[in-house]
């Protein structure tokens, strides 16, 4: 099995945070960050996690999908809730809320790219009002105890790269860590994250809070390479952990020695796809617990030839035993082989 120990010294602090130093971080992604894909990650050493972004709206007013995300288990920790929504009183609303689930920190989504939320101002269309941005903030940090972060995008569109300016507002009215994702709203993600702007704002002389880089990182020579070259304070993994949240023990190993690790066998991956899946039908009803897992089961075996036609019966199939049961043909057939990985760093 595929585990992980790694006790470096702790030593990056943000509010009453502390995380070992060049900490790697979950992402918070929507219909991935719930409860079984974090207890994955964090058995791979994720030094902190994200929930899936909550709506402040779905929030206050009760929808059973968003106060089913604001459950998190003690062995997460440090955790934060992420919440979103384009209005500050809702968002003051929904903090009051997120508060009584107990989470280490209360983060802002400012870097959501998806239409349906950026185009009514929220998630990274709250780009293009820094004004509000840095009101709603300031009255969150207000109106709370918990420290509260904020995660943003590089701007809107090229035209209009302000992630400076916001960072140094947010900083401002109190926020005490801010990652950046290294595209703007308009690129989605599509193309190569620019991390020089990153580098820009953590290096400004008045940025004072840390700074974690994010976008593209798949490997531990590019999270090297990355912490090295743009000086930031951490890194988090968005995508590339989708599938592979072993990733995280990958990046930590090389960061710790300056070596990589060979990639797990297939039957490794099973064995984490089996947990995976158990504790996803654990905390999801049926059929949900099947239909989330199918994207994860998608990327565990990428890599392993002639694997179409398992593949599709593991992506279609709706009956949790036969699941289980492709899952252990596969580990029969290839077992020891080692995939690749697809997203392997060649500087």
């Amino acid at each position: 099995m595929f585990f992980f120990v790694f006790l470096p010294q702790l030593m990056l602090k943000f509010g009453n945070i502390t995380l070992h130093d060049e900490p790697v971080l979950l992402a918070p992604m929507e219909d991935i960050t719930d409860a079984s894909f974090r207890h994955m990650c964090k058995m791979f050493g994720a030094d902190m996690m994200f929930t899936e972004f909550i709506s402040s709206d779905g929030l206050i007013h009760n929808g059973r999908k968003s106060l089913q995300k604001l459950y998190i288990d003690n062995n997460e920790r440090p955790i934060g809730i992420q919440i979103y929504g384009h209005l500050i009183e809702p968002m003051l609303a929904s903090v009051k809320i997120v508060e009584k689930a107990n989470p280490d920190v209360i983060d802002l989504n400012f870097g959501c790219p998806v239409k349906k939320i950026a185009a009514r101002g929220a998630g990274s269309g709250m780009m293009m009002n820094p004004e509000l941005m840095e009101e709603m903030t300031r009255r969150i940090v207000q109106s709370t105890k918990l420290p509260v972060t904020a995660k943003t995008r590089l701007g809107y569109d090229e035209e209009n790269k302000n992630v400076l300016e916001i960072a140094l507002r947010l900083q401002d009215v109190g926020i005490k860590a801010l990652t950046i994702h290294g595209r703007t709203r308009s690129q989605m993600y599509k193309g190569k994250a620019n991390w020089d702007l990153i580098r820009a704002v953590k290096e400004h002389p008045d940025m004072e809070i840390p700074v974690i880089g994010n976008g593209d990182i798949r490997s531990g020579e590019m999270a090297r390479d990355y912490i090295d070259t743009y000086k930031v304070d951490g890194i988090m993994i968005g995508r590339g952990s989708i599938g592979r949240p072993w990733i995280f023990k990958e990046i930590k190993h090389f960061l710790d020695t300056g070596t990589p690790l060979p990639p797990p066998t297939v039957a490794d991956r099973v064995d984490i796809a089996k947990t995976h899946f158990t504790l996803s039908l654990e905390h999801k009803e049926l059929p949900r617990g099947i239909f989330e897992m199918r994207k994860h089961f998608s990327l565990y075996f990428k890599g392993i030839p002639n694997f179409k036609p398992l593949r599709m019966k593991l992506v279609t199939s709706t009956d949790p035993r036969e699941i289980y049961h492709l899952l252990e043909t596969i580990k029969d057939t290839y077992g020891d082989f080692q995939p690749e990985n697809p997203y392997a760093y060649d500087k």
